[in-house]
C-alpha cells in the first residue's frame, strides 16, 4: 500500500481513500487503544477520539518515517489523554514516590506466551499500565514519559519498577502453581 498516495487522497477529501485508510490502521491500532484502557467500548472510544485527530491533523504528516508510526503516536497520546480527561481513571493514574521492595534486574525463569504477557498487563493498576506500555512496548524514554503525563523523571522509573515487579511476581507465582499442580487457570 502506498501510504503517500492515501495520504493525498484523503487530504483531498477522498472518502474512499479515508475509508481505506481507516480499514489498514483500525484492527492495528485497537490493540494499542485497548493496551491502554481497561475495556472494549474506552478502547473503541479512544480509536474514534485517534481517528478524528489523524484526519484533522493528516496535513502535518510530512512524508519523513513511517506513517504507521504517525498514527500509533496520535492513538497513544489520544490514549493518554482520554485516561487523564475520565474520573473513572483519575484516582488510578496519580503517581505516589513512595518505595516498595527492592525490585530485581533479573528476569523470571519463566516462559509466558504474548497474549497471556498482554492479558497480565491488562490487569496492572492504569498508572503502572500506562507508564509500562510507553516504556516497553511503544519505547518511550523515562523523560518523554514525564514530558507528557507530567511527572518527574524519577516517577516514571519507578512506576515502571513496580509495573515490572507486579508482572514478575505474577509470572512466577503462575509458575510455581502450575509446577505443583494446583493452579487451574484462574485470572490474576
Amino acid at each position: 500500500m502506498d501510504h503517500n498516495k492515501l495520504v493525498k487522497d484523503c487530504l483531498r477529501k477522498d472518502k474512499a481513500a479515508q475509508r481505506e485508510l481507516y480499514a489498514h490502521f483500525a484492527g492495528q491500532m485497537m490493540g494499542v487503544c485497548y493496551r491502554y484502557t481497561k475495556s472494549v467500548a474506552d478502547a473503541e472510544d479512544v480509536l474514534q477520539e485517534g481517528f478524528i485527530k489523524v484526519f484533522k491533523n493528516l496535513h502535518q504528516y510530512k512524508g519523513n518515517g513511517e506513517f504507521g508510526a504517525w498514527v500509533r503516536k496520535i492513538m497513544v497520546n489520544t490514549a493518554i489523554t482520554y485516561l487523564k480527561s475520565r474520573s473513572r481513571y483519575q484516582y488510578d493514574l496519580s503517581y505516589i514516590d513512595n518505595s516498595l521492595h527492592p525490585v530485581s534486574d533479573e528476569d523470571p525463569e519463566v516462559k509466558i506466551g504474548a497474549k497471556e504477557l498482554a492479558e497480565l498487563i491488562r490487569q496492572l493498576p492504569p498508572g503502572y499500565q500506562t507508564i509500562f506500555n510507553m516504556y516497553a512496548v511503544e519505547g518511550y524514554t523515562h523523560v518523554e514519559i514525564g514530558g507528557i503525563l507530567g511527572i518527574n523523571e524519577g516517577t516514571s522509573r519507578s512506576q515502571y519498577a513496580r509495573a515490572r515487579a507486579l508482572l514478575i511476581g505474577w509470572i512466577e507465582k503462575n509458575a510455581v502453581e502450575n509446577k505443583t499442580g494446583t493452579y487451574a487457570r484462574k485470572q490474576i
